[in-house]
């Protein structure tokens, strides 16, 4: 017997159960297309098998079928076409479907393609029609979105944010800012245009998103999802958040992370909501931070496998987006403050004048090119704890004035001897020649013991001037960050000594130097030869 519960129409019904009566439609509807696509791919698998030695095998070849479309989807249809010369007319209609002329097969096309919501070609920036292939496919988990001013790159987030929520229907996503009253009127105001402009490709799509200001987040009508919307000021209101039954959040997007409290933060953050699910997507925008010690720059130029940084700029955007009046203003500043240019238009780093190397490229430098450098240049600066041993290999093209870093040792609290032999497994040698810090007459004695052809470096007043200015002359400065990622960064982040009014002072800063020293010792001879 029906319960009468049961039986209450629809529209009846409070909003409540309807949201939950239309959230397990559209569970339950997904679950069936899901399950017809499995079955249509194994009906396609089967079909395209190849059809096993038979007469029927033999007689298709008399036909003229050529022995590499000898399938069995092959030997249906032509069973079918031999049953419709005999008049039978449901194998006349198999043929005429299969040759593509069923009458509704356009039907069945917008059928399928209506649960297929994607960025409009219209509407996706050119500079990220790469990343979004990317996201597509995958292939990375956290996407940072970096730039400047006018590059989309906040538009491109909220259209790769519902795209994704659109044909996923167990996600859910979280838009995260540093201050909870910047919301409103930046990304939820943005996601609500963003549905608008995919409305005008998937026409009523915006009918089927409910927008609620308290609490402030947006609600697939069909299956339930949610958009929330969070400040990291209010860390409790993000760790209680609940998506509904059977969903997770898989889409966490950080809006002008530059703002937030460090990568700490992130973490923390991420760590009280990423759970559940299998399939996440992370996204990360912000302008570029002029300042080199900023963390959202010396994050970003660590290697990490499942990170794609992507730097873009408005000179990729459609000029219609922006407005002349934008693109004036830009030139304006370009040919007045280029610094400012730079940076705030360019997405570049740029810093505020205060890095010692300026010439630093950090890029990979391929096996293939170290089986060519004629000349390798080894130093060692001595270290224990907290200062640490740090080891550098690299090679000079005086011609060019370049210099290649591309192999480094970094290591706390371990003994000369056990140094010794992790040098040696990186390919040293009692032939090569290593220049190491002179303070440190008894490790250079023990390596001398070890048979290591070492010396101590010279020093003396001006030492640290000269090498440090004839460094920063070069043309360049070629590190592998993947190779020696400390080298890397000691590097790209040493600065001038300032006073506290934040003016340059005359020196150097003895600290986070530890692969630069190493370095110009092992360039000694060199720059002492130089008169530099």
């Amino acid at each position: 017997m029906a319960n009468e519960q049961n039986l209450i129409p629809l529209n009846k019904r409070t909003k409540s159960e309807q949201r939950e009566y239309a959230k397990k439609g559209g569970q339950k509807s997904g679950e069936v297309r899901r399950k017809k696509k499995a079955m249509k791919d194994t009906a396609k698998m089967l079909l395209n098998l190849n059809l096993p030695d038979s007469d029927g095998k033999e007689k298709l070849k008399e036909l003229g079928v050529q022995e590499e479309d000898l399938t069995i989807q092959t030997a249906i249809l032509t069973n079918q076409v031999e049953k419709a010369l005999k008049g039978n007319l449901d194998s006349a209609k198999f043929v005429r479907d299969t040759a593509g002329e069923y009458i509704g097969a356009e039907e069945e096309k917008e059928e399928v393609e209506k649960y297929k919501v994607s960025i409009p070609a219209k509407d996706i920036p050119p500079a990220f029609i790469n990343i979004y292939r990317d996201i597509l496919n995958r292939e990375h988990l956290e996407y940072w979105l970096l730039g400047g001013r006018g590059s989309i790159k906040s538009t491109f987030a909220n259209e790769a944010l519902i795209d994704i929520l659109e044909n996923n229907p167990n996600m859910c996503a979280i838009i995260i800012r540093r201050y909870t009253n910047t919301l409103r009127d930046s990304v939820y105001a943005q996601t609500e245009w963003t549905v608008s402009q995919f409305s005008e490709t998937f026409n009523g799509l915006i009918d089927t998103y409910d927008f609620k200001i308290s609490p402030l987040e947006v609600t697939k009508k069909s299956t339930g999802q949610k958009i929330y919307y969070r400040g990291a000021d209010d860390p409790g209101k993000i760790k209680s958040i609940k998506p509904p039954k059977g969903m997770y959040i898989g889409v966490i997007w950080y809006e002008e992370f530059d703002q937030m409290q460090g990568m700490n933060a992130i973490r923390k953050i991420n760590q009280s909501i990423v759970r559940g699910g299998e399939d996440f997507v992370q996204l990360y925008t912000c302008n570029t931070p002029s300042s080199k010690q900023h963390f959202v720059n010396k994050e970003k130029r660590k290697v990490k496998k499942n990170r794609l940084v992507h730097l873009s700029d408005y000179r990729s955007a459609p000029k219609e987006w922006l407005g002349q009046a934008f693109i004036d203003e830009a030139e304006y500043i370009k040919e007045t403050a280029p610094a400012i240019y730079e940076n705030e238009y360019l997405g570049n780093e740029t810093g505020d004048g205060g890095n010692v190397f300026e010439n630093v490229e950090l890029k990979e430098i391929t096996d293939e090119e170290i089986e060519k450098f004629d000349r390798l240049y080894k130093g060692i600066d001595w270290g224990w704890y907290p200062d640490p041993f740090a080891y550098n290999n690299m090679h000079f093209d005086s011609a060019r004035r370049t210099l290649y870093v591309f192999d480094e040792l970094r290591c706390n609290k371990t003994s000369n001897e056990n140094t010794w032999k992790m040098l040696q497994e990186k390919g040293v040698t009692n032939e090569d020649l290593i220049t190491a810090d002179s303070a440190e007459k008894k490790s250079i004695g023990d390596y001398k013991n070890y048979g290591a052809f070492i010396r101590g470096a010279e020093k003396g007043p001006g030492s640290v001037e000269y090498s440090m200015k004839w460094l920063a002359s070069l043309n360049k400065i070629i590190i592998d960050p993947v190779r020696c990622p400390h080298t890397a960064e000691e590097f790209s982040e040493y600065e001038y000594e300032k006073d506290k009014d934040g003016n340059v002072i005359t020196g150097y800063p003895d600290e986070n130097n530890h692969h630069i020293d190493a370095i110009r010792y092992a360039l000694e001879k060199i720059w002492r030869r130089r008169g530099q």
